[in-house]
């Protein structure tokens, strides 16, 4: 997908690899967050960032938008929506948009020299929605997505896209809390179901008493998803 011009590019907050750098991951917050802030919230759960050896972790911040939920108001969401149903219509004018930022972004760590097979996916909440669509629908070549408390619509454009492509796909790894009152349980379980029925390779985490939240053993978990599939490369001696 071709970023668009006139654009305006999104604010980051990064933690860099320990050592030389790889491997990156784009990790979007869920609705009304912010990069730093999402950020924090990690750090708060885990005691630490969370961070790699090889693996750059890149944060965005979604830009400033009106979102129906908050009766217009402006809020950083990655996309609109007309309420958190999975019946409801998705709003594709602006997860296109936003798609076309994120393009921005994953270009950005190619040119500086990080192949897109060596590039993860994924979100929590809204971000982890957006990482799918960004993912399946337009870098099918990354190396991984996931989705922590997220869903997709009934009838997404990401299912339609999938169809459409005869490729390998990149894996999904799912998380989902069986109490979350927000993105429901079930919601989380028909998305991964659906998935797989086209052929998408996935991993679902059921969280027993989680509600829309992040708790440690689920970013450990996810950690060491993130490890297997982009493992640390071994520097050729040439000597």
């Amino acid at each position: 997908m071709a970023a668009a011009a006139g654009l305006v590019p999104l604010e980051t907050s990064i933690v860099s690899p320990l050592g030389r750098h790889s491997a990156s991951l784009i990790f979007l917050h869920g609705s009304g967050d912010s990069g730093p802030g999402f950020r924090k919230w990690i750090k708060q759960v885990l005691n630490k960032d969370l961070a790699f050896h090889h693996i750059k972790v890149i944060y965005p911040t979604a830009p400033p938008r009106p979102y129906t939920p908050l009766k217009g108001g402006i809020s950083n969401v990655w996309f609109d929506r007309i309420r958190i149903a999975l019946d409801c219509p998705e709003h594709l004018e602006s997860i296109n948009v936003t798609c076309q930022v994120l393009t921005d972004l994953i270009n950005n760590e190619v040119k500086s020299g990080i192949k897109k097979n060596r590039i993860i996916l994924g979100g929590f909440s809204m971000g982890g929605c957006m990482a799918m669509h960004l993912a399946y629908r337009f870098h099918q070549d990354v190396a991984g997505v996931f989705a922590l408390s997220s869903f997709l619509n009934k009838f997404s454009a990401v299912y339609q896209a999938i169809q459409k492509n005869n490729g390998v796909l990149p894996e999904l790894f799912q998380c989902h809390g069986t109490v979350d009152e927000l993105v429901l349980y079930s919601w989380g379980e028909e998305t991964n179901s659906m998935l797989k029925h086209l052929g998408v390779s996935t991993k679902f985490h059921t969280l027993p008493k989680y509600y829309h939240e992040i708790r440690k053993p689920e970013l450990e978990k996810l950690k060491a998803w993130i490890l297997t599939k982009l493992p640390e490369e071994v520097e050729e001696n040439n000597e």
